[in-house]
């Protein structure tokens, strides 16, 4: 619960005065803690980045293991993020992107934290689908498509609005129909 104080805390002093604005102490003063507890859960105020890629990599990971063994491993993630994200706090996913994108100093940690948690997440998922090891190319090369997917989905919703779940389960459509040989061209239009 402290680690979801904080973070929210964070997010709202980083979205009001700027990231490289808000010190840990600025934080500590907002969430009414010590600063030295704020480094017991934190070791650096970019790291209040990672908690929503962490919480979303779990929840994938827990929705993932529900889905049908029949299913096609795409729709299965579809489907999985698509209730993922249904959960998620919409106001606090657009405050997380809105702070990353006006803050390119953090971009390389929290595309590094994607790829070290959630397309894992994803690559371990695809690679028991395929009866593959998870470190062959398969699985890994379609977590990354999908992860690309996915943060362009999560882009498009930014900009453009619209339902979060909806926009990335739509995206990730488009992969799955691309992957059957089935994609027409012109049928997923910008914001359906």
């Amino acid at each position: 619960m402290m680690v979801d104080t904080v973070e929210d805390v964070a997010l709202r002093l980083f979205e009001e005065s700027g990231f490289d604005a808000v010190t840990v102490d600025d934080i500590a003063v907002e969430a009414q803690i010590s600063s030295r507890t704020f480094y017991r859960y934190f070791a650096a105020k970019e790291d209040v980045l990672q908690v929503t890629i962490e919480r979303r990599s779990e929840a994938l990971r827990a929705m993932l293991a529900t889905r049908p063994q029949d299913e096609p491993p795409v729709h299965s993630l579809s489907e999985a993020l698509r209730s993922v994200l249904s959960d998620e706090d919409t106001l606090a996913v657009r405050r997380w992107i809105g702070v990353v994108q006006a803050t390119p100093s953090v971009l390389r940690g929290v595309i590094g934290g994607i790829q070290l948690k959630s397309q894992v997440v994803i690559a371990e998922f695809f690679s028991s689908r395929l009866g593959v090891a998870p470190d062959t190319l398969v699985p890994t090369m379609l977590a990354a498509a999908a992860g690309g997917v996915i943060m362009a989905a999560q882009t498009q919703w930014f900009f453009f609005d619209g339902d979060l779940a909806t926009t990335v389960s739509e995206s990730l459509e488009v992969l799955e129909y691309a992957l059957a040989g089935k994609l027409e061209i012109g049928r997923h239009k910008h914001t359906e």
